[in-house]
């Protein structure tokens, strides 16, 4: 009788064990969704689909599907990814500056210890242009206009990227841009293509079409080197005013997700940023590559928030 006391009690206790170590295999059990901060077919969404694709070699048994949570330039769906189920079956994308501006200025329900971050994949780095027919040619010109008279500069919302690489200008040149808020790039593609600005400080990736054709102007690259896809046009570092900004796109999971859960999705992103074909795919589509691991991505984040609070603290907006 006692042998089989002790046998039923053994088998008790290795039970749950079993069961945990099966549930722990069978991750993950259903759909992963993933978070965009914004609405379907733009860039981010689009970088979300791409990740999918090559995803899908790695995990082949796994579904994935997309979310749009757009609104507040991001902060509802930096919400929603920070307050989601902490089971490994939610991540989502977040993209800089908007993501610790929000922090910044005290508007978002979250902190970047809200964030298991996985990485970053993307990055499309700001421009400074001007209408096709404008006589601003370079920097140098592009100064010395804005301290004669006010240029009205289009940005991408307060606190956007582009907003403080505007004001990152101001600290370095002394000069006062008359800062024009948009809803969105097409909005500032608009206004610049119709002559309606002075400038706009906005990403790469949404005017160097229209450059290309002659229908507008990039004067600079905010980037540490010229780009491939437009070598002809200088950095504004080379041009004598050393200011960089850039927009990254990276993939987070809320903090508090089993430690085995987050190792296997932060491999599953590492695997798909060295993939060849999510490599060739990114380049077709115009997507600039700047992989980091998690820890490097967050220690980057780290010092944007407190670059950007440096700015909202002698310009709160």
């Amino acid at each position: 009788m006692r042998k089989v006391m002790t046998l039923l009690l053994a088998l008790n206790l290795a039970l749950p064990l079993s069961l945990s170590s099966a549930f722990a295999a069978e991750y993950p059990s259903k759909p992963i969704k993933i978070i965009v901060p914004s609405k379907a077919g733009g860039s981010t969404d689009t970088g979300a689909r791409v990740f999918i694709k090559a995803a899908k070699k790695y995990w082949p048994d796994a579904k994935f599907v997309i979310k749009n949570v757009p609104g507040s330039g991001g902060q509802k769906g930096f919400e929603e990814i920070a307050k989601a189920k902490k089971d490994g079956h939610t991540i989502g994308m977040i993209f800089t500056t908007q993501v610790v501006a929000h922090v910044v200025a005290k508007r978002a329900r979250y902190t970047l210890d809200s964030f298991h971050v996985m990485g970053n994949v993307m990055q499309d780095p700001l421009i400074v242009a001007v209408p096709k027919d404008s006589p601003i040619t370079g920097m140098e010109d592009f100064i010395k206009e804005a301290k004669a008279r006010s240029l009205t500069t289009a940005v991408n919302g307060i606190g956007s990227d582009d907003f403080v690489a505007a004001k990152k200008l101001e600290a370095q040149t002394g000069v006062a841009f008359n800062l024009l808020p948009t809803k969105g790039s097409t909005e500032q593609k608009a206004m610049i293509l119709g002559g309606h600005v002075d400038a706009s400080i906005m990403n790469l990736s949404q005017l160097h079409s229209q450059h290309k054709a002659g229908t507008a102007r990039i004067i600079a690259i905010l980037d540490d080197n010229r780009s491939e896809i437009l070598p002809e046009v200088k950095t504004a570092t080379e041009q004598g005013f050393p200011v960089t900004m850039t927009a990254t796109r990276g993939f987070v999971a809320p903090a508090g997700v089993d430690k085995d859960k987050l190792a296997k999705l932060d491999d599953l992103l590492a695997k798909v940023q060295k993939d060849e074909e999510f490599i060739a795919e990114c380049k077709k589509d115009v997507f600039f590559l700047l992989p980091m691991s998690g820890e490097a991505y967050l220690e980057y984040l780290q010092g944007l928030q407190a670059e950007t609070q440096t700015f909202y603290d002698k310009n709160p907006w």
